[in-house]
């Protein structure tokens, strides 16, 4: 199977600290992987690498064959590759509905009409729609998102990145803050994602990575320490001593 997505060699060095070492990782069409790692392993550094926020001091990364190392964040996204964040990048005051509305122009590339109403284009109310009820918050669709629980808000979040159609999914520790009672809700949408849906997860949370992951890339000191599946991982010694703790 070749792979849609893939980094090669990168590196990254902030002035004589280097962060990301040599990073190699493949991603197929509908694969969960999860990159696991101590705290300072250098996972949010390498997913900023792959969306775009940073710029590697080394290496190639790659989307459906086409390198994609200098392009934008927004040309990331308009070739399929998406990602959510650690902490919520929601408009507080915006209805639940309208900030889903406004990702579908950005990916349909009609923001440069957003002087018409949006009732020029049902077609996209009603998918907005049935996006936000397909993940549980079809009643909060006029409700401003400050005022959602914080669970219900990374539910948003996600609304926002399934919105874009993304090939490639980059979850950034969708479960950061959220309480334990709601915990459950996000991670039954998190089995639900689309099934062609390339998803890179990080997390910290180790029964839903264990359940969700069909392999796991172990991240140590900025380089890739091993990977393989659930049962490969949780066997590692050099895994159980350094990072599981057995």
């Amino acid at each position: 199977m070749s792979a849609i997505f893939r980094t090669d060699a990168l590196d990254k060095h902030f002035g004589g600290l280097h962060v990301t070492r040599s990073v190699s990782l493949t991603l197929n069409a509908g694969e969960r992987v999860a990159l696991i790692g101590p705290n300072g392993a250098g996972k949010t550094t390498l997913i900023n690498l792959i969306s775009g926020v940073l710029k590697p001091s080394a290496g190639r990364i790659w989307l459906n064959g086409h390198d994609v190392t200098s392009h934008t964040q927004g040309r990331r996204v308009k070739a399929g590759l998406v990602r959510t964040f650690q902490l919520t990048t929601l408009a507080p005051h915006l209805p639940v509905q309208r900030q889903v509305e406004l990702a579908l122009f950005e990916r349909e590339g009609l923001t440069g009409r957003m002087w018409r109403s949006i009732d020029r284009y049902p077609a996209l109310t009603r998918e907005a729609l049935t996006l936000l009820q397909t993940l549980g918050l079809g009643d909060q669709a006029d409700t401003a998102t400050g005022l959602l629980a914080y669970g219900e808000q990374r539910l948003v979040e996600m609304a926002l990145a399934l919105a874009l159609r993304p090939q490639v999914l980059l979850l950034d520790e969708p479960m950061a803050g959220v309480p334990k009672g709601e915990s459950a809700r996000l991670a039954a949408v998190l089995a639900t994602l689309p099934t062609d849906t390339a998803v890179l997860i990080i997390e910290h949370d180790m029964d839903l990575v264990f359940r969700m992951a069909g392999r796991i890339i172990v991240l140590a000191d900025g380089a890739i320490l091993a990977q393989g599946s659930p049962d490969e991982i949780r066997s590692h010694p050099l895994v159980r001593t350094a990072y599981l703790g057995h």
